[in-house]
């Protein structure tokens, strides 16, 4: 569901319960849940949306500051950026005869080939290897875990999203973050299996959060690798 107010627009889920009161909650991922007793009227839902509606905002920003970074990047030799989970220096390589620019790993360095040492022309080289190398572990990891699930994705793709590090929609289709490939590959591993999980659960009520905690019992600390690192994962 959506709402909209003060000229902004959140995408948030209602779960109706046994309880006496309504609560709001916001994951790691940046997702507004709505809890509430059943009869709930949608104009009470609104109301207590709007009514916490700073505080959202506030929650949502943060969330988006961490997956942006607060910190410029020089694209100079020396600067660090994010591969699997560790830091590793940049080496340009200026060469007007190579096809493509590109980035290759090797020898604890990312290797950066371009025509023109330009700042942009590197940002972008950086990003296609992100892209490129996110795609493939994203693959390998959902073939690795879809013996846990009888329904298949219909397609998965590599987006560029500014507040979120995967979504799944009704239509079995999944969507992953190119920054991933900063993270370790365990905590990829754990993106994708709460993707895959929502192919069964759509909301994050407790059966989902079982099904996740039992293919991944430690799903807690890859997210909370997440939540500290996540700022650090830029270009």
């Amino acid at each position: 569901m959506i709402h909209t107010y003060l000229g902004e627009t959140i995408r948030f889920e209602i779960k109706y319960k046994n309880r006496t009161s309504i609560g709001i909650t916001l994951d790691s991922y940046g997702n507004v849940e709505v809890q509430a007793p059943k009869g709930t009227p949608d104009d009470s839902v609104h109301q207590l949306l709007e009514e916490n509606w700073e505080l959202i905002q506030q929650k949502l920003k943060e969330m988006k500051a961490r997956l942006q970074g607060p910190q410029k990047k020089v694209y100079e030799y020396g600067e660090s950026f994010l591969y699997l989970g560790n830091t590793y220096p940049i080496q340009i390589f200026q060469d007007i005869n190579i096809m493509q620019d590109h980035v290759v790993f090797k020898e604890e360095k990312l290797h950066i080939y371009v025509k023109q040492h330009d700042t942009e022309k590197i940002k972008q080289a950086l990003k296609r290897f992100y892209y490129q190398q996110c795609k493939a572990l994203v693959e390998k990891s959902i073939s690795a875990y879809q013996s846990n699930f009888k329904t298949k994705p219909r397609l998965f793709r590599i987006t560029d999203s500014k507040t979120t590090w995967g979504t799944c929609d009704s239509k079995l289709q999944l969507t992953f973050n190119w920054r991933l490939a900063m993270a370790p590959r365990e905590v990829i591993d754990y993106v994708v299996i709460h993707e895959m999980c929502h192919m069964v659960h759509l909301n994050h009520d407790r059966s989902f959060w079982r099904l996740v905690g039992k293919i991944m019992p430690d799903y807690k600390e890859k997210e909370n690798w997440l939540t500290l690192s996540g700022r650090k994962m830029t270009v």
